[in-house]
């Protein structure tokens, strides 16, 4: 979804992130876009017949619910990198624990991880001092550069392509329980990393300028 015609926020957070995108590699301030996915767990009522040389797999139409999980996906774009992984809540301890866990483990020599995420409520610098103690709070955050999509332009976010994929891919089947998702988001990760996946951003803040000219609010000269 975009926005109205002539939103200043809009562009002005819009041309920032297109900004960063076109930064070049920099293994001492790497760029992560992250983003998360709510998913249903649905189990079976009975248990499927397996497919043969005949026909698909058969499962019965009637499903039960097993409550609800969530996905947090980070990636990389000019490294060909993601991880991807299951929480049971989306809250901002989550948010935070997630954090921590990207620069202290994934990128402990880092001297700053530029951030790009959606302007969720959880997604504060706030979380890290509702999770941590102050000290550790400070430390994460002094290595965090946060920098947000704007209101109805998450399509701005590259996370958003790698959990599409994952949806396509991975997550377009029944899932039961919790340990089942993991596994199987886990398995889709390793091989994506394998591949080498990565993602080719090719719009740039000039293309923006004309292609959603719309946009822009129109100055007059006096």
């Amino acid at each position: 979804m975009i926005p109205p015609t002539q939103n200043e926020e809009f562009v002005a957070h819009m041309e920032e992130i297109l900004e960063l995108y076109h930064r070049p590699f920099d293994p001492e301030c790497p760029l992560i876009c992250m983003d998360e996915q709510p998913i249903q767990l649905i189990g079976e009522t009975r248990i499927p017949i397996p497919a043969t040389i005949n026909h698909p797999e058969i499962f019965d139409y009637e499903y039960k619910r097993n409550g609800t999980a969530n996905i947090f996906m980070f990636t990389e774009p000019l490294n060909s990198w993601r991880n991807a992984t299951v929480r049971i809540n989306k809250t901002k301890n989550d948010w935070a624990l997630e954090i921590k866990e990207l620069l202290d483990v994934y990128y402990p020599n880092a001297n700053k991880v530029i951030l790009v995420c959606d302007n969720y409520s959880t997604h504060t610098m706030g979380a890290f001092y509702a999770t941590f103690p102050p000290e550790e709070a400070s430390r994460l955050l002094k290595r965090l550069e946060i920098h947000y999509t704007p209101k109805h332009g998450s399509w701005l976010n590259i996370a958003e392509c790698e959990l599409s994929a994952l949806t396509r891919q991975c997550l377009d089947r029944r899932m039961g329980d919790l340990e089942t998702l993991k596994r199987e988001v886990n398995f889709w990760k390793v091989k994506r990393n394998e591949l080498q996946k990565g993602v080719d951003w090719q719009f740039t803040t000039v293309d923006a300028r004309i292609k959603l000219k719309r946009l822009y609010p129109q100055i007059k000269v006096s």
